[in-house]
């Protein structure tokens, strides 16, 4: 089975001005999607005459999806979304998929996709027909003996106005983090996560650094080990990749730090998960694809300031020598800490992470993390919960989700939290066993190993899976962050808050 998944083979283009009806009669399918309130504009598009009959003929809700067979030769199926008044990006998304969905039995090989609004919302929504469409047609790990088609369309046209190379961008690196979350842990593990990666970055230009275990120890990062310490690989390690934009006046500025938690399976520990609870722990190291997905978006879509992916490779086995509850072990910064659950391994793992990566002195950290069922309790899989220590944060990262469609909730973090977390024996407990609020306790925590003054945000990726998908994705792991590090790192707001003084706490 392959570590890394292959580029995409569809042929996309952009085609620009109104296309010919000669043009329609060379492609099977024609996506669209318009608003409710504007579907007089179907009359714009190819053989638009007819399209807006049987759109008058039909007299379609806002959020219908309805096709029409165009005769030509060979026939012309057009398949129409039409999107309710103020639908945001993740409605766009979601209706996208749908009309996608329309067309994927019959696997037309040629593909046009509009959007057909007025001025700027055009290109917003053929990108999301892009995107609906790239998920819908990317290839998924397999090893079986006759393995299962996958549809891939020959050409993809984008017509009019569009951003198609940085969807293509965005979406490739979402489809590595679904891809490298999909992978069985017999097949993605420590030694072999950084294989991948050494590989990644030669290809991409990043560098790489590897942090292993006896480095790990070294620089004294006792959780992390602890964590480590039970798996028979002994390969665990803490990866640094550093993408740099090629603009010589980019490269003074401080990195971005993104941070994910790579456990590549986890059993419990000595607090073993039931077999229910642990089928699908290979994903719990989605926070790391996020990141390294992120990573490779920005880089394909000509990111222009620095960025560090910082991946956190473990397993949580259980053995002879495997962590305890309480056991009293040591973090890099010198911090004691009480263990009270062995399930609550991630935020061991980052918390040396994160005072790790805080030595760069990093612009920010923004952390992602498979870390709380506290958190799906509280969303759902439809959102994933934000957390940061700089209240000029929060509304950018609010602004993210709502610009990517991968949407977040920014939870508070009230410094009391910090009195339930006392130890009698020890700087900070780990964790509290009832499970209340353990999303906000996860957050407390961790906030404790950021460097003091770097602003920084936690992601609790409570929708990295979902059954039945999510958005414009059709399969249950989602790949839910790439978007949203993407839209989070374009925003200029964003790097405005980074500037403000520490002192202004969320």
């Amino acid at each position: 089975m392959k570590l890394l998944p292959e580029r995409r083979k569809s042929l996309i283009r952009n085609v620009r001005g109104t296309p010919s009806e000669a043009f329609l009669g060379r492609t099977d399918a024609l996506l669209v999607l318009v608003p409710h309130a504007r579907t007089e504009a179907l009359a714009r598009l190819p053989d638009g005459a007819r399209i807006a009959r049987e759109r008058a003929r039909l007299k379609r809700a806002a959020g219908a999806v309805w096709s029409v067979q165009l005769a030509n030769a060979p026939a012309t199926r057009v398949v129409v979304g039409e999107l309710a008044e103020g639908a945001d990006a993740f409605q766009q998304l979601s209706l996208a998929a749908r009309v996608v969905r329309e067309v994927a039995a019959a696997e037309p090989a040629r593909v046009a996709l509009a959007g057909v609004a007025a001025g700027a919302a055009e290109p917003a929504l053929a990108s999301a027909l892009l995107a609906a469409l790239l998920a819908a047609t990317e290839p998924q790990p397999q090893q079986k003996r006759r393995p299962a088609r996958c549809w891939q369309p020959a050409t993809v046209a984008v017509l009019g106005a569009s951003d198609a190379a940085t969807t293509l961008a965005i979406e490739d690196g979402a489809h590595l983090a679904r891809w490298l979350t999909a992978l069985p842990p017999n097949v993605l593990y420590p030694a072999s996560y950084r294989r991948a990666l050494k590989a990644l970055a030669a290809r991409h230009g990043w560098r790489m650094h590897v942090y292993a275990e006896g480095a790990l120890r070294r620089q004294g990062a006792g959780a992390f080990t602890a964590v480590a310490r039970a798996s028979r690989r002994r390969d665990a390690a803490l990866v640094r990749l550093e993408y740099r934009p090629r603009a010589a006046r980019t490269r003074a500025l401080r990195p971005v730090a993104l941070l994910g938690k790579g456990i590549c399976f986890d059993t419990g520990g000595h607090n073993i998960k039931s077999a229910k609870s642990m089928y699908d722990m290979h994903i719990d190291m989605a926070g790391s694809a996020v990141a390294v997905g992120a990573l490779l978006a920005l880089t394909r879509s000509g990111y222009p300031r620095p960025v560090d992916a910082w991946l956190a490779l473990a397993e949580n086995r259980i053995g002879p020598d495997a962590y305890t509850q309480q056991d009293l072990v040591t973090a890099a910064d010198g911090t004691t800490i009480q263990v009270a659950h062995t399930d609550a391994e991630g935020r061991m793992v980052l918390a040396d992470s994160l005072v790790l990566a805080s030595r760069t002195r990093p612009a920010a950290i923004v952390d992602f993390a498979t870390l709380t069922g506290a958190c799906v309790y509280a969303l759902t899989e439809r959102m994933s919960g934000a957390f940061t220590n700089r209240e000029a944060l929060r509304e950018p990262l609010e602004r993210a989700g709502r610009a990517s469609g991968e949407r977040v909730h920014v939870f508070p973090t009230p410094a009391d939290f910090d009195q339930d977390l006392d130890s009698p024996v020890a700087d900070v407990v780990q964790c509290l066993l009832d499970g209340k609020g353990d999303h906000i306790y996860a957050a407390r925590f961790l906030s404790r190993f950021v460097g003091p003054g770097l602003p920084w945000a936690h992601i609790d990726l409570s929708s990295a899976s979902r059954s039945g998908g999510l958005a414009h994705v059709p399969r249950t792991l989602t790949g839910f962050g790439v978007r949203f590090a993407v839209a989070l790192l374009a925003d200029e707001g964003f790097h405005r808050a980074l500037k403000e003084r520490a002192g202004r706490r969320a």
